[in-house]
């Protein structure tokens, strides 16, 4: 209930806020660039913090015959007006030490002022100052119930900076950039409502009496503030403005505001004839002046900036997060007493929703009555004959928000018939409390009278498809109910797919049926050949993955078209020029050894593509041979025979050896491995790498074949070799 709050009015705060938001923060970036930019003029001397009244006022006195003020601004600047020995006048920066002018005062821009009104007032006066006000108030509110949801997370302050599990990048870098951001947004928000307050006159000020008390008499100066000079005490840094005395009248006095206060000083002896101390309303007004604004610190500027930067972050992410969670609502087809498959969910950020949808949809496709709903969503299931529950762990072994009464319920509601039941835990190992929920709801629901156990606990770590393909094997086989066993199915569909251009495809024939096709990656794309393409022809999860061959910069695919080929054949009916969005996946474990003297690439069919790719980047010249076994020989083969002669000239490949399981005098590449077998076995032994790619039929024949040879000749087995590095596959 608590987490429910905090988040729901996190997302509410911000859903009302976020326009005006958006404004405040793209003009606050632009106003803390420009506070940074005034300070970049070398207006300010050196060592100016050491710099007294009484060292500066006789030289400033003896270079002006008449000086009017003398002020200080937020950046150290020193800014005089007067009359200078020609009887100028002077309103300019000069270096206190010696007078000398060193620039003139320049106004703000007009997009500078434009942009000054747009973030105090929206060009709403005081209307819009309110609106900003509030804002600010509720950016204030916005910071606190995020914290409170880190907080809720990480489970203690001690660990508030603790490991983030990254989920995905707007989750990871909503919490990463909030926990490091809180201080400085918090800031903003706090002094900025202040200000609006301020200007509202929501503060009460003192009356002329209060005034008046705080008044220090003009009296006779004693002794003791004769030798206790203002000016020999004073620091330049400590003022804001001075006024000086029209004549040399004692009795004409230095007005001296400080950051404090204000006094008069008498310009003979140094000494404070009068004191008016400034009420903390002014005080805190300049404070928060400050820390709005960054005027009186560069890195403060800079924080200041990017916090504004991040507010746009947060905005965006915390959106992402909040649509994602809506993409995984819950859908159903039957109703809870017509069910026999119940399926209970408890998700903190709707990922583990994804995989129950996936189960869901299956199931219905077999022709099974299903309802699929929320843990706190438990109620009496008259006909249900399986019960799975799929959760979650938030913080350190608790339950998320979707299932925080389920216990509970579970306690108040028995089932009237025997049902079977199986729990799958979702977590991470980096928390201590891994799937610790998941384990509590196991033993609870092991404890009630009406529930079988039909598996044990089922855990899967950082949202493994592979992991949960295991249960998936194991509740099919004692179902009887064919689910898939495809990892990828059970991935969500990713995000930010790149852009890929056709540049040029081959066409197939009767006696043909493999097509190259060449495809240009966006400039940004990184790859060689040996990476993989992961494609989405059903715009779905299902993803489908080819072996990449580095062709020019370009990626080069050998395809095979299957009659109901998914992938083949959205592949085969792109056409040049046209664009569609995959992913490239570095395959790290197939990329060509830098360090091997020599090498013997195996393939068959389209497990070409990263060879041909790997031949053309061989620069170096390494010891290469080519084993590769096709049906016939077609004209793509003539094409690679052709393409062999022309690398082999050039010395980036050593031999090229064909094996054609159709023609007349057939062979496949295992016999040509046989025929070759010293060769391998010296390749081997020697330091030499073998790669594979192509189907896994033939990858198991060919790990035969030299496993055999290899255990005759040397006594150790292709697995010594595997280990070693020196065997590397790539096949499907």
């Amino acid at each position: 209930m608590t987490l429910s709050f905090w988040r729901y009015s996190h997302l509410a705060l911000a859903v009302f806020s976020a326009a005006f938001l958006v404004l405040a923060s793209v003009t606050g970036v632009i106003l803390a660039v420009d506070a940074i930019q005034e300070k970049a003029p070398p207006y300010k001397v050196e060592n100016f913090d050491k710099i007294t009244l009484g060292e500066t006022l006789p030289v400033l006195k003896k270079a002006y015959p008449e000086i009017t003020e003398l002020s200080v601004n937020h950046n150290q600047f020193v800014t005089l007006q007067g009359i200078d020995q020609e009887d100028n006048d002077v309103n300019a920066y000069i270096d206190a030490r010696t007078g000398k002018i060193l620039g003139t005062p320049i106004k703000k821009s007009e997009f500078i002022q434009w942009t000054t009104a747009l973030h105090r007032s929206l060009f709403l006066k005081e209307t819009g100052r309110f609106i900003v006000g509030f804002i600010s108030f509720l950016l204030v509110l916005i910071s606190i119930s995020g914290f409170a949801l880190i907080l809720n997370r990480q489970r203690s302050l001690r660990s508030l900076f603790s490991k983030i599990v990254k989920e995905n990048f707007a989750q990871y870098y909503h919490i990463f950039l909030g926990r490091l951001s809180l201080i400085p947004i918090l800031i903003i928000a706090l002094s900025g409502t202040y200000l609006t307050l301020e200007k509202f006159n929501f503060f009460l000020e003192k009356t002329d009496s209060e005034e008046k008390t705080e008044m220090v008499t003009t009296s006779p100066i004693s002794k003791k503030e004769t030798s206790t000079s203002v000016f020999k005490n004073t620091l330049l840094a400590d003022v804001q403005k001075i006024e000086f005395p029209f004549s040399d009248d004692p009795e004409e006095y230095y007005i001296i505001t400080l950051k404090d206060r204000e006094i008069e000083v008498n310009q003979i002896t140094g000494a404070i004839v009068s004191e008016t101390p400034f009420p903390l309303q002014t005080l805190a007004s300049n404070l928060s002046l400050d820390l709005h604004t960054g005027r009186a610190s560069i890195l403060w500027a800079i924080i200041l900036g990017i916090a504004s930067l991040n507010i746009l972050f947060f905005i965006y992410s915390g959106f992402a997060m909040t649509l994602k969670r809506r993409a995984s609502r819950i859908k159903n087809k039957y109703k809870t007493q017509e069910s026999t498959f119940i399926l209970l969910v408890g998700s903190e950020n709707g990922s583990t929703l994804l995989f129950a949808n996936a189960i869901q949809k299956q199931l219905l496709a077999h022709g099974e009555k299903v309802f699929l709903t929320e843990l706190n969503n438990y109620s009496v299931y008259p006909k249900a004959k399986h019960l799975i529950v799929f959760t979650s762990t938030h913080g350190l072994g608790d339950a998320p928000s979707n299932a925080s009464k389920f216990i509970s319920l579970i306690n108040k509601t028995e089932q009237q018939q025997k049902i079977n039941i199986s729990v799958v835990g979702f977590g991470s190992e980096a928390y201590p409390d891994f799937c610790g929920y998941a384990q509590e709801i196991d033993v609870l629901l092991a404890k009630q009278n009406w529930t079988e156990r039909f598996l044990e606990l089922h855990t899967v770590n950082e949202k493994s498809a592979e992991e949960f393909v295991g249960w998936v094997q194991l509740w099919s086989a004692k179902t009887g109910i064919p689910l898939s066993t495809t990892p990828s199915l059970y991935n969500e569909v990713p995000k930010g797919l790149q852009k890929i251009t056709v540049l040029n495809k081959t066409s197939i024939s009767d006696t043909e049926h493999t097509f190259l096709l060449t495809l240009r990656a966006s400039r940004n794309a990184k790859f060689t050949s040996g990476d993989l393409l992961a494609i989405y022809p059903a715009n779905d999860n299902q993803e489908r993955l080819y072996s990449i061959g580095n062709h020019n910069g370009n990626i080069q695919l050998v395809v095979k078209l299957h009659p109901s080929g998914l992938g083949s054949g959205y592949l085969y009916n792109v056409e040049p020029g046209s664009i569609f969005k995959a992913r490239i996946i570095k395959n790290q474990t197939f990329h060509f050894p830098k360090k091997a003297s020599k090498v013997a690439l195996i393939s068959n069919g389209t497990g070409i593509a990263p060879f041909l790719g790997m031949l053309e980047q061989n620069k170096k010249k390494i010891e290469i041979h080519l084993y590769c076994g096709f049906r016939k020989a077609t004209e793509t083969v003539l094409g690679y025979e052709k393409f062999s002669t022309e690398i082999i000239q050039k010395q980036q490949l050593k031999s090229f050896h064909v094996a054609l399981s159709r023609e007349e005098n057939h062979n496949y590449v295992m016999d040509l491995i046989k025929r070759d077998a010293d060769f391998f076995v010296d390749l081997l032994t020697q330091g030499g790498v073998v790669m594979i790619c192509g189907s896994l039929a033939m990858q198991k024949d060919v790990e035969a074949v030299l496993d055999t040879l290899c255990l005759d000749k040397t006594g150790k087995g292709i697995a010594d070799y595997k280990a070693n590095g020196q065997v590397l596959t790539d096949c499907y």
